[in-house]
């Protein structure tokens, strides 16, 4: 039980202390700003908080695990090894979200990290990603999305960074949270999610025109419109907006 060792008061009264640390951070960093510029200051936040990762990323899911959408990175590559997760299906962003827990990867260029997901990894190990840590913004019901650090060097993050990136983790789905809550938007969507909102359905409608393209199901049609990415070496966001703007067809195949 805690409490009953020597010293874990003082370890859980220091959890206490980071926690409130971070609370006020991010209440600061955030307050007072028009809803677009939202985003983009809570990854700075982030960034602060987080000095020992090279980078990071939060991703909000859409309808379900196979969609999501960046809402925030600190640098391209960030922004591009996280939407990429959901152009090939597999990543531990969506590892994470399935399970429910934090998944690391400690040196995406050897096994076993590299063989748990094999097109990741490459694309990770391109950008110069060696090391990844996913991890959940846990809900009620469910995961809204993921924290995602990554780090140019292999190794792991000592216990106080760990501990500080999973209060980092809670304190973002609470604000994620609360802003839905004060959203003056009747439909429940938060003003700062426009623009992910808008990517996600991009890809539901360009999938939709697959759909009726090539007579295929809903399933398919996003596989397609994923493989094209890969393919390109492009974003399944980029993907869909040149099939709606018709400068693509899948069925040139």
């Amino acid at each position: 039980m805690p409490g009953d060792g020597p010293g874990d008061g003082d370890a859980w009264q220091g959890t206490d202390v980071e926690r409130a640390r971070i609370a006020q951070e991010l209440v600061a960093g955030l307050s007072g700003l028009p809803p677009p510029e939202v985003p983009a200051a809570l990854c700075r936040t982030c960034v602060r908080l987080l000095p020992a990762v090279s980078g990071l990323s939060i991703s909000v899911l859409g309808d379900g695990a196979d969609m999501g959408v960046v809402l925030c990175a600190s640098d391209g590559v960030a922004a591009r090894l996280a939407e990429i997760q959901y152009t090939l299906g597999e990543g531990p962003c969506r590892e994470a979200v399935r399970l429910g827990s934090p998944v690391f990867a400690t040196d995406l260029t050897r096994v076993p990290d590299a063989r748990r997901w094999p097109l990741f990894s490459v694309q990770a190990a391109r950008a110069g990603v060696e090391t990844v840590c996913s991890l959940p913004l846990a809900a009620a019901g469910g995961s809204l999305g993921t924290l995602d650090l990554y780090q140019k060097a292999r190794g792991s993050l000592s216990g106080d960074h760990l501990r500080t990136a999973l209060l980092v983790a809670d304190a973002v789905t609470l604000a994620v949270l609360a802003l839905d809550r004060v959203s003056p938007d009747f439909e429940g969507v938060v003003t700062w999610l426009a623009g992910a909102e808008t990517d996600r359905e991009e890809v539901h409608q360009a999938t939709g025109m697959i759909m009726m393209q090539l007579g295929v199901s809903a399933e398919e049609a996003l596989l397609r419109l994923r493989a094209r990415a890969f393919a390109q070496g492009r974003t399944s966001t980029e993907v869909a907006r040149a099939i709606i703007d018709r400068t693509m067809d899948l069925r040139d195949d």
